[in-house]
C-alpha cells in the first residue's frame, strides 16, 4: 500500500515504534490545553513565559512526537530507507526527548540557568541523533521519490531548528552573551514553522495524497523542486535577515505556500473515489488554514498588529493539527491491521473496526467548532477557557482511538489464532 515495491514486515518497524510518539503526542496535546486553562489569555502574548510554555507543547511535544513517529514509519515503507534495530533507536530518542521538553518546560517557568542547561543536552541528544540518523540513511539512498527528495529538506530544516535553538538555549543557560540572540530567534521561528513542519508535510503528501485518495498526481515542477526552493529561499533569509530583501523572501515563500494548497485542494476534489472521508475534509481545512497563515503574513509585513501575529499562530497551529490529525486517522488503523495481517491471525480487525470513520468525522466537527470558539475567545476569557477545553476533548479524543487501537492489538495476538502455512 505504501510503495510500488510492496511493503514487508522486514521494512516496516514494529508498531510500538510508531505508537509510542502518537501517544504522546497526544498526551501533551491535553496539557497543553490543561495550559490554557490555567494560563488564559497570558498564552496570547509571545513574549509571556506562559506563551512559551503553551508554543512548546504544541510544536515539540505535539508536533515533534507525532512527526518522528511517522518519520519512523514512513522513511521505511515510503523512502525504502531501512533503520537498523528501531526499537532501540526509538526507545533511546523518546526517553530522552520527553525528558527534555518537561525540563524545558520547567526553565521556561522557573527561569533557571542549569535546568535551560539540561534541557539543551537532552532535547540536542535525543533530535540530533534521530536527525542525523535518519538524514544519513537518505543522502546514502541511491533511488529518490519527490517524498524522500523533501523529507531531506525538511531534517535539514528541523536540524538548523535544533543548532538554533540550542544557541538560545545555551545563551538563556549563561553560557555565552548571546550577541545574536535575536538573529537565532528569528531563524529559529522561520525553521521550525516553514522549513521542517511545514516541509514535511508537503514532502509526505506529494505520495500520501494520491495513494491515500487516488488523486492525480502533484505537477513535476512542484514534486520536484517545490521544497529545495523554500529551503533555500529560508536560507537566503536567514543570511539577509537585517537587510530589507528578508521581506521580499518572505512574501516569495508565503506566495508558495498559497500555491501549493490551492493544487492540494484541487488535487481532493477531483479525487477518483468521491466518497465521503472525514480526513479529506481535514487535509482541506488544513489546506484553508495555510493559505490564511500566509495571507495573514503577508498583511503583517504592510501593517503591525498584535492581533494579526496571534492569528497567524492560531491559524499556523489549526493548518498543521489538521494534517497530522487526518495522517494519524489513515496510519493507525493500517498499521494495526497490517501488521496483524502478516503475523498470520485468523480474526485481524478490518481497519474500519479499529477507528470507525464516523469517529473521525465527530473529531473533524470538534476541530472545527474548537476553531470558531478560538475566533471568539479574542473577546472575551470565558471564551477562552471553552477553547481551552475543547483543546482537551479534542486530544483527549485522539488519545482514546490509540489506546483502542493499542488495546486491539493486544486482544488479537492473546486471543486469536493464527493460520497454519
Amino acid at each position: 500500500m505504501f510503495n510500488q515495491g510492496g511493503l514487508s514486515l522486514e521494512q516496516a518497524p514494529p508498531i510500538s515504534v510508531v505508537l509510542r510518539f502518537f501517544v504522546t503526542g497526544a498526551i501533551f496535546g491535553i496539557f497543553a490545553g490543561v495550559a490554557m486553562v490555567l494560563f488564559g489569555h497570558n498564552v496570547l502574548s509571545p513574549e509571556n513565559r506562559e506563551a512559551l510554555i503553551l508554543t512548546h507543547l504544541l510544536a515539540l511535544g505535539v508536533m515533534a512526537s507525532f512527526m518522528l513517529g511517522a518519520l519512523f514509519q514512513m522513511l521505511p515503507v515510503i523512502a525504502g530507507v531501512v533503520l537498523p534495530s528501531p526499537t532501540r533507536k526509538a526507545t533511546f530518542v523518546h526517553i530522552a526527548f520527553t525528558l527534555g521538553l518537561i525540563t524545558l518546560l520547567c526553565a521556561f517557568w522557573q527561569g533557571n540557568s542549569s535546568c535551560y542547561i539540561t534541557a539543551g543536552v537532552l532535547l540536542g541528544v535525543s533530535l540530533l541523533y534521530a536527525t542525523l540518523l535518519m538524514l544519513y540513511r537518505l543522502f546514502t539512498l541511491e533511488n529518490h521519490s519527490a517524498s524522500s527528495k523533501g523529507m531531506r529538506y525538511a531534517l535539514l530544516g528541523f536540524l538548523l531548528t535544533i543548532l538554533f535553538a540550542l544557541y538560545l538555549l545555551s545563551a538563556l543557560g549563561g553560557v555565552h552573551e548571546g550577541q545574536n540572540f535575536v538573529i537565532f530567534k528569528e531563524a529559529h521561528y522561520s525553521f521550525a514553522l516553514f522549513g521542517w513542519v511545514t516541509l514535511l508535510i508537503v514532502s509526505i503528501s506529494f505520495q500520501v495524497v494520491e495513494m491515500f485518495y487516488v488523486t492525480p498526481p502533484y505537477p513535476k515542477i512542484i514534486s520536484d523542486y517545490f521544497t529545495a526552493t523554500i529551503f533555500t529561499l529560508l536560507l537566503l533569509k536567514t543570511v539577509l535577515l537585517s537587510s530589507g530583501l528578508s521581506n521580499y523572501i518572505d512574501l516569495l515563500i508565503a506566495l508558495l505556500f498559497i500555491v501549493y494548497a490551492v493544487i492540494t485542494i484541487h488535487r481532493l476534489y477531483k479525487r477518483r473515489r468521491p466518497t465521503s472521508d472525514a480526513t479529506v475534509w481535514l487535509w482541506r481545512f488544513g489546506m484553508a488554514m495555510l493559505i490564511i497563515t500566509m495571507l495573514l503574513w503577508i498583511t503583517q509585513h504592510f501593517m503591525t498588529s498584535p492581533l494579526l501575529h496571534q492569528l497567524s499562530y492560531g491559524t499556523f497551529t489549526f493548518f498543521a493539527l489538521s494534517i497530522v490529525f487526518a495522517m494519524v486517522y489513515k496510519i493507525v488503523p493500517f498499521l494495526v491491521w497490517f501488521h496483524l495481517s502478516n503475523q498470520g491471525y485468523m480474526k485481524a480487525p478490518l481497519m474500519h473496526d479499529i477507528i470507525h470513520p464516523k469517529r473521525v468525522k465527530i473529531h473533524f466537527y470538534l476541530h472545527t467548532t474548537l476553531f470558531v470558539i478560538w475566533l471568539l475567545s479574542f473577546f472575551h476569557p470565558l471564551i477562552f477557557t471553552l477553547a481551552a477545553l475543547l483543546t482537551v476533548a479534542s486530544f483527549g479524543w485522539l488519545l482514546y482511538h490509540l489506546f483502542y487501537a493499542v488495546y486491539l492489538y493486544r486482544y488479537t495476538q492473546k486471543n486469536s489464532e493464527k493460520i497454519s502455512w
